[in-house]
């Protein structure tokens, strides 16, 4: 199972352990070299383009291009929440095909599919907050497909016990898999799955062709259906801020946990944790308490769990600076920019590889052969 650290030393100590050609081969399997950065590109601990100035210095642009695309995937769905917003929790481009319900599958959350290598997954994600994105793509398939769930209380639940927990990603994902942001539908077979896993399970109701898939009919493990009702509980702050008011203040939240963020500037460091997005975008206690542990990274920091416009109140008028997301647009400040891999490429793409084609260039200039 994996362990992830939180201090910030051990985080940069993973860049030199990433093997690009082994990625490339393996990402697929359970069992591959993926970089296990997710959590830290999340949380805005590290950053796309630092990962790609990373690979830039010690490998070559072929061994590292597969990599490139999947770090680049997330800075488009990252883009597209950017440009559209709140439109990414509806279907994107077509209303999704055979929706039986809008709840959760019950089998989901208890880990009992009936599909052994999911099941696992599932388990391993309540255990330690990953999921293997081979595998969170054949839960989706599942959930949209075989149970017929719509895809959004599915990815609203795995969102809510991912640590690597990003909306745009998550929810694009979940759309791709539906075929409500894609061109078709993801389907995977028990032979697919047996094959990435090291499962080798047989008899399921995906232990069949894929002529034969999705099923007609919703499997009798995936018939009962719940409404996912759940909440962040926010820690309890016994103190109010202590505020000098001729110091800037450096605004830090869900998505935002960079120690290199102003690091040499004398500031007031405020983590925002806002009632009304948890409400809106619930993540598990183990995600919070994760996020917390990542906080020890910036000294002095302190906890307010409020809203932005309270926080704005007791600023007294110190200029607050932060980052840009779409979770912040109500905040007013500094607002400063977020690293990009090729930060000059902007707005809405239709499809990832018409941003792919134009980012391509650029990123490959960064890279001597």
């Amino acid at each position: 199972m994996p362990h992830f650290p939180h201090h910030y030393e051990d985080i940069l100590a993973l860049l030199p352990g990433i093997r690009p050609q082994q990625y490339s081969r393996t990402r697929n399997f359970t069992t591959g070299a993926v970089t296990r950065l997710s959590p830290f590109l999340s949380r805005g601990v590290i950053s796309t383009r630092m990962v790609m100035l990373h690979l830039a210095q010690h490998h070559s642009y072929i061994a590292c291009e597969r990599l490139l695309q999947e770090l680049a995937w997330r800075d488009y769905y990252q883009r597209v929440w950017q440009s559209v917003g709140h439109s990414i929790n509806a279907d994107m481009r077509r209303a999704q095909e055979r929706v039986h319900t809008h709840l959760l599958p019950t089998a989901l959350d208890k880990a009992e599919t009936g599909i052994e290598a999911i099941d696992a997954a599932i388990r391993e994600l309540y255990n330690t907050g990953y999921m293997h994105n081979h595998c969170r793509m054949y839960t989706a398939s599942v959930a949209c497909h075989a149970a017929q769930a719509h895809w959004l209380q599915p990815a609203r639940w795995m969102y809510y016990h991912l640590l690597d927990g990003d909306w745009a990603s998550n929810a694009l994902s979940w759309q791709w898999v539906a075929g409500t942001f894609s061109n078709k539908i993801y389907l995977a077979n028990q032979e697919n799955i047996n094959n990435y896993t090291g499962s080798k399970q047989t008899g399921s109701f995906l232990d069949t062709s894929y002529q034969m898939l999705p099923p007609s009919a919703i499997p009798e493990s995936l018939r009962e259906v719940v409404s996912f009702e759940a909440q962040t509980i926010l820690p309890a702050v016994a103190h109010e801020l202590q505020l000098d008011q001729q110091k800037p203040i450096l605004l830090y939240n869900y998505y935002n946990m960079d120690p290199s963020w102003h690091a040499g500037t004398d500031a007031n460091r405020i983590l925002l944790l806002e009632p009304e997005v948890f409400a809106q975008y619930p993540v598990s206690e183990h995600c919070l308490q994760f996020l917390l542990r990542l906080a020890e990274n910036l000294p002095g920091l302190q906890v307010y769990c409020g809203s932005f416009d309270a926080l704005h109140t007791a600023a007294k008028g110190a200029t607050i600076h932060f980052k840009e997301h779409p979770l912040n647009t109500h905040y007013s400040g500094a607002l400063e920019a977020r690293d990009w891999m090729v930060p000059e490429v902007q707005g809405f793409h239709p499809s990832f590889f018409s941003y792919w084609k134009k980012i391509q260039g650029r990123i490959r200039a960064q890279f001597s052969s």
